[in-house]
Formats: C-alpha cells, structure tokens, sequence
C-alpha cells in the first residue's frame, strides 16, 4: 500500500498518462490489489482493477461446502452489496446483473480468496493527475469497501442465506422440469407484471398469479419445501386470451425465467428450460448458408432455400432462419408471441388458399409443421395466439389468461376444434428435415478482429463490436446484461483462435462454456456466462460471419 502511496504522490499534477505508473500488484496486508488496466485519458473506459482477500480473513470458507447455484448467488450477494457500500464514491462501479442471478466474473470464489473486480475512474482536473485524491480513494475509503463487502460479520447474513436459498430453489425447481415432463413451471403467487418496459422492478398492487387446479403442479425443493404452481407440459402450449389480459405478460415472465431472479422479483418461482428461444419476425438481418426448405420453397427465379443466404431477410424469412438456427444451435423449446411474429409464416387461411395457390406460395406455414416439430424432434413450442384458431387443431393445452389469471380452456378448445372444423388444407409438401450444423470460418473471424485491432466490446444490449463490426442484438430478448454480451464477444474471440473451419460451433461453444469458463475469458468483472443459444443467435447475426453446410 505504501507502495501505491509513493507513486500517486510522485505523478501528482502531471500529464494523466502518468497514471501508467501505478499499474501491477500491492499487498494491503489482509488483501491483494491488482491494478490491471489503466485508462488512457480522463474520458477513456475507466481503470481495471481486482482485489484478492485470503479465505482466512473472511469468515466465509463455509460457502465454499455449499452448492454451485448457492455460491454463484453468494458472489452475486457479495457483489451487490460491494456496489451498495461503493455507491457514495461515483468513481468506483462493479458489474450487476439487474434482477438476474448470472455466473458473473464481478466477484470470483478462487483457491486464494475472494476476488473483486471492478472499475475506477482515476481523478483528474482536465488531463492532469489528482495524485492525493486518487490515493485517499484507493487506500483509504476502497479498503475499507472491500473489507466490509468480503467479511462475515460485516454482512446481513440473514439476506446472503436468503439471498442464496431463493436461488438455489429456482435452480432446483428447473433441474425436476425435464423428469416431470415440463418445459416451464410458474409458482403461485408470482408477480409477473414489471413497472414499465425500462423498469424491470415488479409492478406494485399487481395480481399475484394463481394456477388454475387442472394444470398445477407441486415440486419439491431443499429450502422452500413444496412450491405448487403452474406446469406447462411439453408439446404445443397456446396463450390465448383478449388483449390486456395478460397473454404477452405470462410469456414475457416465461423467456425471461431461463435465469434465476433475487428475492423480491416476483418471478422468484418461474422457471424455464435453459434451451427454449424466443424467435420473432426480424426484418433485414443478415441469414448465412441456411437450409431453409422446410419452410420455404421454390422462390421466385429458381433460388435455392437449401443453402440460402441474404443480407436482407424478409419477415417470414428471418423467422424461419432464427427457427431453424435455433433448432442447430441444441434449442428444445420455442417462445412465439403472434405480435412479433410474421403473419404469413404463421398461418395461411383457407381463403388466401384458394385465392393464391401453393404452387404460387413458397413459405410452408409453422402451423402445418409445428406438429412435427413436436413429434419428430422433439421440440416444445408456447405461443401467445390472439388472431388465429387454426392453431387450436395442433395445440396440446389451451391457457386463457382473463384479468391476468391463467384459465385452463383444453376442454372447451377441442369442443370448439369439433364444432367448427378447419376449411385450410395442411401445406407441408414433405416430411420434416433434419439437417447437419454448419461450418463456421473461424480464419475470417480472426481477420475481422485484426482489421479492428482486436476490440471486443459491448454496446449495451443491442449491439456487440467485434473488431470493426458491430452487431445488432436488438432482437434477442433473453440476453439480460450486457455482460453477458462482453463474453459473447470474447468466445468468438476464442473461435477466432482456432484454425480454418469449425464443424460444429455450438458444440465447440458448449464445451467452452462447461466448467470453469471463466478461466478462458480475460481478466476482467463486466462479464457474465451466456447461453450457447445465445452464442449462435448474435453470430449468425454478424453480417461478415462465413458459414457453409457441412460436407
């Protein structure tokens, strides 16, 4: 500490570039403190920074006997409230995860200690070093944040044990989904309505959300005991419902539940199979080398849907290619809300039939292969449908959502199929196809990063740099934190490492993601481990990715 003392003294009242000086390891005594990165000017990034305090010190080795789940939420506990000690000092900030318990890299459980990492912005008056000011900040008032954040009776251990139980349950709950036959389960008394569409605090006065008794479900869990909820069944689920119901809102709660949410959420005891993926309509995103021709046939001019590629999908077009993408990518379950949602690749009623004939119609609707998709692959599907009854003659349950309450209408919906048979003929030509993933050029991903100078950075949530290309991720829902989006960036980075091309990228993603994959991201606490689904979702979103069919 001495150390960084001197060195702040020294560069006082110079050029910023000084600050240089002052990046490597000092020992405060009961922790380390590595200074990793230093910002370039006042304006830049701020400072990279990491502090390693010994289990012995901390009180907290027990955490260490405890589940995975309970200490990726106790590091998230710990990080929070680094971020609640540190929030009087706006030079310092850690990466948080919003509602979400993410295995994050902001706070690490390692065989040295507990390790933090995080941000400073260096002092400054205009580009000259506040030598005094950068050093009563990082010895005097960060020591102190750090002690208190990593020690045991410096922390509200009644909220770390709850903090960690309500997520451990949630793991729990999703790890019965797959043996109770369940794609995703909603547990009475949820609150499912958010504030507003930039708030994801839960709505207060809301309606906490009741299963209907036909289609509860009771599951056990090792804090809680039983939760009794709803359980959606595998196969074709459809919301229906008038508008203002709550249909779109169920859904939402449903594709945000792939993660774990802290107490007080109000989705606490929503859980959702890790491989279900929203897909909509996405209008001009970029499609490389898909096979299409499940859905889409015999286009215009004699182009082939078998290996189709375009920088400008339509609507229909871009949702067959995310569907069929997620589908190679391992997804078992689809999330579709009809108003996000192409109208023509959904459905094609018997009266645009005998207007336009198949023979003059290339896209094969979901409707017609939404069934195989179930039988032969095994692939579930929830959609939210207000518009279309045809759906209602594949559908293996019916919810209605009336006045935010879920209805169980199977029964009546099948009353309805017999009472008012369809008139539309089925428009799958062929057999569903199952198809080889594609190859990824991990050279050409290489040369992106080099043309770029090696940036990786994220721009929020809707966009990814990757050397010189910036990537649109408007589109994929389920991503909830940015850092999630830096660890995107940096597995492609590792894709790019690895030469020619990949056979299978999914596969070579997963196995990078299982284990200790942070060991293979840099040194740095804004990152968050994504889904492979997600992986592939923002890569096949890069406009320059190479893709070709396997051989």
């Amino acid at each position: 500490m001495d150390q960084l003392t001197a060195k702040l003294k020294k560069i006082e009242k110079q050029n910023y570039r000084a600050y240089q000086q002052i990046k490597g390891d000092y020992d405060f005594g009961d922790y380390t403190f590595h200074i990793d990165h230093v910002q370039g000017d006042p304006y830049a990034s701020a400072s990279r920074v990491r502090a390693v305090r010994p289990w012995s010190v901390t009180g907290l080795a027990w955490l260490l006997d405890k589940s995975a789940q309970y200490q990726i939420a106790a590091r998230d506990f710990i990080a929070r409230t680094f971020a609640q000690l540190s929030k009087q000092e706006s030079s310092l900030s850690i990466s948080l995860t919003g509602q979400a318990v993410l295995d994050s890299t902001a706070v690490l459980f390692t065989d040295q200690g507990i390790e933090l990492r995080f941000r400073v912005n260096l002092p400054a008056e205009g580009r000259s070093v506040l030598g005094k000011k950068a050093d009563n900040l990082l010895t005097f008032h960060l020591p102190k944040f750090i002690r208190r954040a990593t020690l045991e009776r410096e922390l509200d251990l009644e909220a770390l044990k709850k903090h960690c139980e309500v997520v451990e349950d949630q793991a729990s709950l999703r790890s019965q989904l797959d043996k109770l036959g369940l794609l995703a389960f909603v547990g009475n008394g949820s609150i499912l309505p958010r504030v507003a569409g930039n708030c994801d605090l839960p709505m207060k006065d809301a309606v906490p959300f009741v299963a209907p008794q036909s289609l509860e479900v009771t599951i056990e869990t090792p804090n809680m005991g039983s939760i009794t909820g709803l359980g959606i069944k595998k196969g074709i689920t459809l919301i229906v419902g008038g508008g203002f119901h709550g249909k779109s809102t169920l859904l939402t709660a449903i594709e945000r539940s792939i993660y774990d949410h802290i107490p007080g959420d109000g989705r606490e005891y929503i859980v959702t199979n890790q491989n279900a993926m929203k897909i909509r309509a996405e209008d001009g995103r970029c499609v490389h080398s898909l096979n299409l021709s499940n859905y889409i046939n015999h286009l215009p001019m004699g182009k082939d849907t078998s290996d189709f590629s375009t920088q400008d999908a339509s609507g229909s077009t871009s949702q067959a290619a995310w569907l069929q993408e997620s589908i190679e990518a391992g997804a078992n379950g689809l999330l579709i809300d009809e108003d996000t949602s192409a109208t023509n690749f959904m459905i094609r009623d018997e009266r645009m039939q005998a207007l336009v004939s198949k023979g003059d119609e290339p896209i094969t609707p979901l409707v017609d292969r939404i069934g195989q998709l179930r039988d032969h692959l095994d692939i579930s599907t929830i959609i939210v449908m207000g518009g279309s009854g045809d759906y209602l003659d594949v559908a293996d349950t019916v919810i209605q959502m009336h006045d935010y309450q879920p209805v169980d209408v199977t029964e009546k919906a099948k009353q309805v199929v017999l009472q008012h048979p369809t008139e539309r003929h089925n428009e799958s030509e062929s057999s569903l196809e199952t198809f080889r993933p594609r190859s990824l050029n991990c050279a050409a991903l290489q040369k992106i990063l080099l043309d770029g100078k090696f940036r990786v950075a994220a721009k929020g949530l809707e966009s990814l740099r990757f050397g010189k290309e910036f990537t649109d991720l408007t589109a994929l829902e389920q991503l909830e934190s940015s850092a999630e989006v830096n660890a995107i960036g940096w597995l492609w980075f590792q894709l790019a490492q690895r030469p020619g091309w990949s056979n299978n990228p999914a596969k070579e993603i997963r196995e990078m993601l299982y284990g200790d994959w942070s060991a293979l991201m840099p040194n740095q606490g804004d990152l968050a481990k994504p889904r492979p689904l997600d992986v592939m979702a923002a890569l096949n979103r890069m406009r320059r990715s190479q893709f070709k069919a396997s051989n």
